[in-house]
């Protein structure tokens, strides 16, 4: 048997008076129709009900009902009640398009400097994955079952307390969740106190950039880096200065020497966005006593330190500092999967104050019955166990993608070496054009971007970003061949 469709309620203007009833009641459910709010398919509130909420007689609304049905508007459906008919009356609706009544005129709309700067972040694709499309994770291989089960059990036992929210700092045994991964995992050296729960690595860098410039003020970003860090610190009105990134990861010694007076610096250490270069040892104590001389607030995004194939975990930059001038922002929406939108900052301890009231007037707190499934998934060990199978699985999607190009590209594409993440980079050895081979390989349902794409200066034009890890090893071989054949021509 079908389920029934609990109508909701009409909101109708009251009736002028001397107006007739029945007439009223027509008119309006005609109109409602006819402008779309009312949708077909829907269900309308049963005679009683209408006739307690409008103090009609049930016979108007009957009659009204029964004028609507004969014109086509409205079916009765026995034992069920009335409905919108599914298909109206095409030429009463054109007519109804005709008289529409022009919408008043008014003043154009003054927007801040604020909204003048934005401009909107595209969000990744949705489509099935095909090579070489960088930055996303394998998430057909996401274990949704096993989420769905976490999260069951956590909705059953939902409390009172819980459904009245939470911590402007975030779900507490989520925090201490977090800062014993990280502290184990990552290296990073933090109390639960200085976790704070955001909705992904780009809201922590907004609220940090908000909070710490002026502005005007310089920030620094890698040239080339991540696009949407860009994004937010030119909506926050910084002084975009984007640093060279060499072998070491980001040169300080260059940026000093063309802006010598940053507020906030931007960087990818463990391994760097695009390139994959992991900040040697020496150049991170540098920069650390550099930004503790200068008062510089360093933003660690440890964007997907998670996935490494080769070499010794690397500890985060955050932990070698002991001046507190580290921010250190990751996200689980990269590790996991997008629509989650939980992430998470560690705030030096004389941050935590101004973070807290800045997070209580905005966002109060991400949802908190997603940061209690997501503390189970981690507490239970399900976390821990997704990361290293996706390690494996990447890591041998590398090893294909290496292959495949050692046998077919014969040096026309040298790869870089890389350790860890979802993409690397690829460098045309004869210096062609990476802007001509990417719209000619998208001819071919093979997708590339150009490294200039991440740059924000003057980037090289013979390289292109190879992403792996959300591809499989066939479609990986498949994409190969046609970069072959097309170089070949």
């Amino acid at each position: 048997m079908a389920r029934k469709i609990t109508p909701l309620p009409l909101n109708l203007p009251a009736p002028t008076p001397g107006t007739s009833l029945y007439r009223w009641l027509y008119e309006q459910l005609r109109a409602e129709i006819l402008a779309g709010r009312l949708k077909p398919g829907a269900r309308l509130p049963a005679t009683r009900d209408l006739a307690r909420t409008y103090g009609l007689s049930r016979p108007t609304i009957v009659t009204a009902f029964e004028q609507l049905k004969s014109e086509g508007y409205l079916e009765g459906r026995t034992g069920s009640g009335t409905y919108i008919s599914q298909i109206l009356p095409e030429e009463l609706l054109q007519a109804a398009r005709a008289g529409e009544r022009r919408p008043l005129r008014h003043r154009q709309v003054r927007f801040s400097e604020y909204a003048r700067r934005l401009r909107p972040f595209r969000p990744p694709r949705s489509q099935p994955a095909r090579a070489f499309r960088p930055n996303q994770a394998a998430l057909d291989l996401f274990p949704t079952t096993l989420w769905a089960q976490v999260a069951s059990r956590r909705l059953r036992r939902a409390s009172s307390r819980m459904l009245a929210g939470g911590e402007p700092l975030g779900y507490w045994p989520l925090r201490e969740a977090v800062a014993e991964y990280l502290n184990t995992s990552r290296g990073v050296k933090c109390t639960t106190e200085q976790v704070l729960i955001v909705s992904g690595a780009l809201e922590g860098l907004d609220r940090a950039a908000r909070l710490l410039l002026n502005p005007g003020e310089l920030a620094w970003i890698e040239d080339p880096g991540y696009p949407g860090a860009a994004t937010v610190l030119r909506g926050a009105e910084a002084r975009l200065c984007g640093v060279t990134v060499d072998e070491e990861g980001l040169d300080w010694e260059d940026g000093t020497a063309r802006w010598p007076r940053p507020r906030l610096v931007y960087v990818t250490p463990a391994h760097q966005f695009p390139l994959g270069v992991t900040m040697s040892l020496r150049r991170r104590l540098a920069i650390l006593e550099w930004a503790r001389k200068q008062g510089v607030i360093i933003f660690e995004d440890d964007y997907d330190s998670e996935y490494r194939y080769s070499g010794r975990p690397v500890p985060a930059l955050q932990g070698l500092d002991r001046a507190g001038v580290v921010i250190f922002g990751g996200s689980f929406s990269a590790v996991m999967f997008p629509a989650m939108r939980l992430g998470y900052l560690v705030i030096p301890e004389e941050m935590i104050d101004v973070f807290a009231a800045a997070q209580s007037v905005s966002t109060h707190h991400p949802p908190l019955l997603g940061q209690a499934i997501l503390c189970d998934f981690i507490t239970e060990g399900h976390f821990a166990r997704h990361i290293r199978r996706m390690r494996e699985v990447y890591a041998e999607r590398l090893g294909v993608l290496l292959q495949a190009a050692q046998d077919k590209l014969e040096g026309r594409i040298v790869i870089s070496k890389v350790e860890a993440g979802l993409q690397t980079v690829g460098w045309l050895k004869d210096k062609k054009t990476a802007e001509n081979l990417v719209q000619a390989v998208a001819n071919k349902n093979v997708e590339l971007r150009t490294l200039r794409q991440y740059s924000f200066g003057k980037a090289p034009n013979h390289a292109i970003v190879l992403g792996f890890a959300a591809i499989e090893p066939k479609e990986l071989r498949r994409g190969v061949e046609v970069l072959s054949d097309l170089l070949r021509a």
